[in-house]
């Protein structure tokens, strides 16, 4: 049987060190919202944006959620978007990253096929990337749902919970060998080193 997937792009917060909405910055005539839902759009079956403010979304062709535990930080926005999700399997990705790599993307989905996992997630520099990964949302929304009500807010604190895959740095670098995938937007000088680039 085919799997079934679904998206789900975290598009909860402006970023106050940016100095402006980095949701709505300018790629290439996309918002940075737009470019990642249109990344996206061909893998899946259904997008999901996650947000705090669901009016500035309404004109997205996705379905707009917002936390059933507000106050609750990113993991809150994750659990919504999972929550919604039909697909037997849901992207997770922040909404702020301007380097998706189609190749890696596809690479991770055909681990579903394989890996005896409800989360499929990158690991580089020793650090998880949950913001860039693959969630089973029957055993991850429950799962999730037990630690916000225990008030805890790490994105990866239901990780115990649930059987977890973490695909190795070598792995990751047969398709993205620069880390690009994973950069975000967080000040104005990400944002002008993502700008130099994508000139590139």
């Amino acid at each position: 049987m085919d799997i079934t997937y679904s998206g789900v792009i975290l598009a909860g917060g402006s970023a106050r060190r940016m100095g402006s909405d980095k949701r709505f910055l300018q790629v290439q005539g996309q918002s940075l919202v737009r470019r990642v839902l249109e990344c996206l759009r061909p893998l899946v079956a259904e997008l999901i944006v996650a947000t705090l403010e669901p009016a500035l979304f309404a004109d997205l062709p996705a379905q707009i959620v917002t936390d059933a535990y507000p106050g609750m930080g990113v993991l809150a926005g994750v659990h919504a978007g999972l929550a919604a999700a039909r697909g037997e399997w849901a992207w997770v990705v922040a909404g702020d990253l301007p380097f998706l790599n189609p190749a890696l993307l596809q690479a991770m989905m055909r681990l579903t096929q394989t890996a005896d996992a409800d989360v499929i997630v990158p690991q580089r520099q020793g650090e998880l990337e949950p913001l860039h990964a693959l969630y089973r949302p029957a055993a991850c929304v429950p799962a999730a749902e037990a630690v916000l009500q225990r008030s805890q807010r790490r994105i990866i604190a239901f990780y115990p919970d649930v059987r977890v895959h973490i695909i190795l740095p070598d792995e990751i670098a047969r398709y993205d060998p620069e880390g690009r995938s994973f950069f975000n937007i967080n000040t104005p000088e990400d944002w002008a080193l993502a700008l130099q680039q994508l000139e590139e």
